[in-house]
């Protein structure tokens, strides 16, 4: 979702009972934010300037505890039950599910005007949305005062999730972007991630991951810290929105059904070392096995794919991202962007090369921060002048790092470029290669000043934005309620009859991810490239396979949609073919 758009959602939808997350990469804008809701609420704001000793971290707990406060005083108001409450009590319960517990029971009280009961519901029962905070475990750059390196805790990464622990928030970390060893063993200075005798958490941990693999090494590695993974988020490696980690080949479908297969096996060998290491620390044992949620997201579009993934897989909740993008009550979007990603088509929406952590990005053609970049290129001085630094992590060309979207590194690798002796066909390939990195890290924050009038001098007003390939199939903005309607299939918002089920997507975004790179092959490829996709493409066919017997054999969906679903995996059954032809060329006659 990017680093600015959900930055202020709880305060729109926690007191709603939904739960939301927070992007702790960019400080000086949270501190922007957090000045803007102290004056909106009369509160008193204290700025926290940059010469401050640990004024990240500071920053960070600050605005946190700020949105906890001001979400949760909404949701006491609603919780009051008077008159005027009561209509926006019935937003909260309409938007659960209709087979809800507590939607029934909370409409049985008005229909039959017992109000002594229905505040009894509304005390036991209604539950503020969870405010958690997404820390992108790389994202961990160095810091320096007075050009001396500070110690490690103060990298960015260190700071947000020191940030995050001295916060009042009772919720969760979420971490993604892959595991990083020095960050995890930091999480062992703070109590709050440690378990009571009841098995309870003030702060739980949360890993998004990309297969079961993945799962059980950074369950064990935080394990072995006597820390407990509270949840294990299953995201698709690259039919969902921002950065898209790809996988071996393998796709959403059989990952889901490793994990439904093994799901006891990561629990019990992820619990057993966990209370081993709570043994050797002299810390308290919980009496029971601790809770562990498994979910999943990424490309759902549908109420039956929603529902189909919960039912199947058995797994415990399914979460939504790119599609609230539309949703102005939910995330902040400025108008231009929004109007955007309305008009998005599947051309529109593309895995691009742009981010500077060199991994492909999800990205939205002709968004306001591409064409900045571009115009920049046009002049002649391609590269950002780079503000905030987040991703400044290459180290190839100067001893402190820098981001390879910013001018000072564009310009370092344009004047090697120019001293070596190529074509002017590879010249010019190799320099849209450099030119080609964004600088996202504004980019992605930029939206929320415009959509709040605020000043953009330090930031200029070039939006990136990044969602998923499903955003093709959303065509305007929407009602919170609309929204939460077509999830729980009270509704269907999509007019298109073109969008193919959710597997089939990301199976077709993985076989153009294959063909394009083996279009990169040439006579100097590597035989470990060429057998990498090999395998990717085996892994590949066995999924089809694997999704052909699943449809063939579901009694969920209707003979027609079996049918149609089958057809189109046996085309694209049909295109892997033919990329596997191509790759053939390169791989030697004798092996």
């Amino acid at each position: 979702m990017g680093i600015g758009y959900t930055i202020d959602t709880p305060l729109k939808v926690s007191h709603l009972g939904i739960d939301s997350v927070i992007s702790l990469v960019d400080d000086e804008l949270l501190e922007k934010i957090r000045k803007m809701y102290c004056g909106k609420y009369a509160l008193p704001y204290t700025e926290i300037p940059e010469k401050e000793n640990d004024y990240r971290a500071k920053r960070i707990t600050s605005y946190l505890n700020l949105i906890n406060e001001l979400a949760t005083r909404k949701f006491e108001e609603l919780k009051l039950a008077g008159a005027e409450q009561i209509k926006e009590l019935k937003v909260y319960v309409d938007m659960l599910p209709d087979l809800s517990s507590l939607k029934e029971e909370f409409n049985k009280c008005l229909q039959n005007l017992d109000f002594t009961e229905l505040k009894k519901i509304i005390r036991e029962k209604l539950h503020m949305g969870s405010i958690d905070v997404n820390i992108m475990t790389k994202v961990d750059k160095d810091n320096y005062r007075n050009n001396e390196k500070l110690p490690v805790e103060f990298n960015d990464a260190h700071a947000a999730l020191r940030g995050y622990a001295n916060s009042d928030l009772n919720s969760s970390v979420i971490l993604s972007a892959g595991m990083n060893p020095r960050l995890y063993s930091y999480f062992e200075n703070f109590e709050q991630f440690y378990p009571d005798a009841d098995g309870l958490f003030k702060k739980k941990i949360v890993l998004k991951v990309s297969d079961y693999r993945s799962a059980m090494i950074q369950g064990m590695f935080l394990a072995k810290k006597g820390l407990w993974v509270s949840e294990y988020r299953i995201e698709s490696g690259l039919n969902c929105g921002g950065h898209a980690f790809a996988t071996d080949g393998y796709l959403m479908g059989p990952i889901l059904e490793e994990f439904k297969t093994n799901r006891q096996d990561l629990i019990n060998s992820v619990h057993e070392i966990f209370v081993r290491a709570l043994q050797t620390k002299n810390r308290l044992i919980p009496e029971s096995p601790l809770l562990v949620k498994i979910t999943a997201q990424g490309g759902v579009g549908t109420a039956d794919e929603h529902q189909f993934l919960l039912d199947h897989y058995s797994i415990d909740s399914v979460g939504w991202g790119s599609p609230f993008l539309l949703v102005p009550e939910a995330t902040s979007v400025d108008t231009e962007t929004l109007k955007r990603l309305a008009d998005a088509l599947e051309e529109d929406l593309y895995l691009s090369n742009i981010s500077p952590l060199g991994i492909p990005f999800n990205n939205l053609r002709g968004n306001t921060k591409d064409l900045e970049k571009l115009e920049y290129i046009r002049k002649d001085r391609p590269g950002s002048p780079c503000p905030k630094k987040h991703v400044a992590l290459n180290t190839e060309l100067t001893e402190k790092g820098i981001c390879t979207a910013s001018r000072q590194y564009q310009n370092l690798r344009i004047i090697e470029l120019d001293k070596q002796e190529l074509s002017k066909e590879e010249h010019q390939i190799s320099y849209d290669s450099i030119v080609e990195k964004s600088c996202i890290c504004v980019g992605l924050g930029t939206s929320i000043l415009l959509a709040n009038n605020l000043d953009t001098k330090t930031e200029g007003k070039g939006v990136s934005i990044c969602p998923g390939p499903n955003m093709a199939y959303f065509e305007r903005i929407y009602s919170l309620k609309e929204m939460t309607d077509h999830i729980y299939g009270r509704t269907n918002i999509l007019t298109r009859k073109d969008r193919p089920h959710m597997f089939v997507k990301e199976l077709n975004i993985y076989i153009e991810y294959l063909q394009k790179k083996i279009k990169s092959l040439n006579n100097t490829s590597t035989p470990k490239q060429i057998t990498y996709l090999i395998n990717f493409a085996k892994n590949l066919e066995a999924g089809i396979n694997y999704y052909v017997d699943l449809f063939t054999n579901s009694v969920v969906f209707s003979t027609k949609i079996r049918s149609e679903i089958i057809l189109q995996l046996n085309l694209s059954r049909e295109h892997l073919k033919l990329s596997e032809k191509d790759l053939d060329k390169f791989i030697p006659v004798n092996s």
